[in-house]
């Protein structure tokens, strides 16, 4: 399927008492998404369940970001912090994002995501940092031109 850059442009809104709820295995591979995830990503649980959860990372995303998650876990510590998503039909949403361990019997068996929506303000500043960190980093950086 194609699409228009107008299309990354449409956005949708986490409800603001609704969790967004994931598991991944080891590897990063969605084993578990809540019905909010389904419905605010666009995708069905069957098509999320087996993929990495990256199928939802926006390309406005900088890399330094995952690093910086996988650093935090790799550390046995929580992380926190604001992502922008990808949805099934290329629009996006905003997220705080809670990603912790999942230990079974003292052994690390997967990662949970707990997001929540975030404010208008806290999307505008985290957009221009993510903006000026890839471009920093020589990551591409899109732009909107109008004609």
């Amino acid at each position: 399927m194609e699409y228009n850059e107008s299309e990354f442009l449409v956005e949708t809104l986490v409800p603001e008492h609704e969790l967004i709820i994931s598991r991944t295995d080891l590897d990063g591979n969605i084993t578990h998404a809540n019905s909010t995830f389904c419905e605010i990503s666009g995708y069905d649980e069957a098509e999320l369940i087996g993929k990495k959860h990256s199928i939802v990372r926006h390309p406005d995303m900088p890399s330094a970001m995952f690093k910086d998650l996988w650093q935090t876990l790799k550390a046995k510590k929580q992380w926190i912090g604001v992502v922008k998503n990808l949805r099934k039909d290329k629009g996006f949403y905003w997220v705080e994002a809670i990603v912790s361990s999942v230990y079974k019997n003292g052994e690390l068996i997967g990662y949970k995501s707990q997001r929540s929506p975030i404010s208008y303000e806290d999307k505008l500043k985290h957009q221009k940092l993510y903006d000026k960190m890839r471009k920093e980093s020589n990551e591409r950086v899109r732009t909107i031109v109008y004609n």
